[in-house]
């Protein structure tokens, strides 16, 4: 499966790079709907500024968005949710990884 993120953080990519056998990161937001080409999933971390702003057009590829905020930031969660991106928090997102990165 082939990914695309934008998890700026270390820990952040480094779970993600352990998990998923094809991931691709990118460096800003404005560079995820150009990457998304030849992506089956597209993973980001939405507490990072500029993510908001970019996700209408990620979503609009077509591709499934799943982003990740704090458990506590509730407006976040919902701003990402009603953009179309599959929003969770943090804890439950990388608890959830193996199942979202699975065919």
């Amino acid at each position: 499966m082939g990914v695309v993120a934008y998890a700026p953080d270390l820990m952040d990519r480094s779970k993600l790079a352990a998990a998923a056998s094809d991931v691709t990161f990118v460096g800003r937001p404005a560079a995820l709907a150009a990457a998304v080409s030849e992506a089956d999933l597209v993973v980001v971390d939405l507490d990072r500024p500029g993510v908001l702003d970019v996700l209408a057009d990620v979503v609009a590829t077509g591709v499934p968005v799943v982003g990740f905020a704090a458990h506590v930031d509730d407006s976040t969660l919902e701003a990402a949710t009603a953009r179309g991106c599959r929003a969770m928090p943090r804890s439950r997102f990388f608890r959830s990884l193996p199942t979202l990165l699975s065919p």
